[in-house]
């Protein structure tokens, strides 16, 4: 898990959490007569402050006044009572409801996303989401209605859906956080794929795709894992996570080598160039940048290790260890193997050395270190005996 999350951290993305707006209405319209009972009962509704007194009003106004159409409304008042008081369960009872009356309600979709988001429910949230691209796509298609022109009404969705742009990055951005947090890896990259099929043109779906790939292999399911990472660079040459990652797993598998070091030198070089992105802080920056190279240099060593160029790789496993210092697993897995190219070069103090560094650290190759290392103080004894 925790070598799986330092390929997680080096998506390198940034999102900011964000809350849903207001925007122009998609769905079904209830007018409401200015003055009428209706207006009344929903301006004192919107009044109260009193949780339990607006919930008598709510009760109220749907018993009384919430038929027809506008039971809509009633709907829409508890799901926004139960959102403010975070009682999920009841506000997907009623948004439920709103959307048996209204399947196009755009607005019950952001806040029923907002409740399973807010709930960390993911299959709630992956259901409600889903609803999404549909919603939207019979909206871009709907005619005009009787009495305004085409192009009117081709202007006024226009306007609507341009004001309407946040809540659709919201949605695909709590969509995006909710499935990334999921624990378990088979089903994080499920549900992260699913989300790239529902929103190909999201600003998170190259990134949902890269996390699906680092969790398809956390899975072991690696052939997912291939497929979505060549997906990703198919459309994205220079994704540094997804070069990363076929780097690590091709050099480790001793598999595709001229693809594993084509694809570390090129991060190495990337990296020269990448630009930080806005609201990252410095340090954090520069620590990213120096484990992406040194995980890309500790690549290089174990090509070299696999083609049997001992003294190269350990000149790239010498110069990747500073730069893993901060991850413990990448450190403690490069110092492994730096010792074995010193053991190979028959230099085997520094290949002690090297293994002690790898001990040193809470890694998984801690152990192997130090079953290693039993072996020297053997040899050692045999020597002395």
């Amino acid at each position: 898990m925790k070598r799986m999350a330092r390929f997680f951290g080096l998506l390198a993305f940034a999102v900011l959490v964000a809350r849903p707006v207001s925007g122009q209405q998609i769905g079904k319209y209830v007018p409401i007569p200015a003055g009428s009972d209706v207006d009344h009962a929903i301006t004192e509704i919107n009044a109260e402050n009193d949780p339990a007194k607006k919930l008598a009003l709510i009760d109220a106004f749907s018993s009384t006044l919430g038929t027809g159409d506008n039971a809509i409304l009633a709907d829409d008042l508890y799901v926004n009572y139960y959102l403010a008081q975070k009682n999920y369960d009841k506000a997907f009872e009623y948004g439920d409801k709103l959307f048996a009356l209204d399947p196009d309600s755009f607005t019950n979709a952001v806040n029923m996303v907002r409740a399973a988001s807010e709930k960390g429910d993911a299959d709630k949230l992956m259901a409600y989401g889903e609803k999404v691209p549909g919603i939207l796509q019979r909206f871009k298609a709907s005619p005009a209605p009787s009495g305004i022109e085409a192009d009117t009404w081709e202007r006024q969705k226009a306007a609507t859906l341009e004001n309407n742009k946040d809540n659709i990055l919201y949605i695909q951005q709590a969509m995006f956080l909710g499935f990334y947090r999921t624990a378990n890896a088979a089903k994080r990259a499920a549900l992260l794929t699913h989300f790239a099929e529902l929103f190909p043109d999201s600003p998170y779906t190259n990134q949902a795709l890269g996390v699906a790939a680092t969790s398809y292999q956390q899975a072991q399911n690696v052939p997912k894992m291939l497929e979505l990472a060549n997906g990703v660079l198919a459309k994205d040459p220079n994704n540094i996570g997804m070069l990363l990652l076929l780097s690590d797993y091709y050099s480790e598998k001793g598999e595709q080598l001229d693809k594993a070091d084509a694809s570390a030198k090129k991060v190495i070089a990337l990296l020269g160039t990448v630009q930080k992105p806005e609201g990252v802080m410095d340090e954090q920056w520069q620590q990213q940048v120096s484990l992406q190279k040194g995980l890309a240099l500790s690549a290089l060593g174990q090509v070299n290790i696999q083609k049997k160029d001992n003294a190269q790789a350990a000149e790239n496993f010498k110069a990747a260890s500073p730069l893993l210092k901060s991850d413990d697993g990448s450190y403690g897995r490069n110092q492994y193997r730096l010792g074995f190219a010193l053991l190979n070069l028959k230099r085997n103090a520094e290949a002690k050395d090297a293994f002690t560094q790898a001990a040193s650290v809470n890694s998984a190759y801690k152990t192997l270190a130090q079953a290693k290392l039993k072996t020297f103080d053997t040899a050692a004894a045999k020597k002395k005996s």
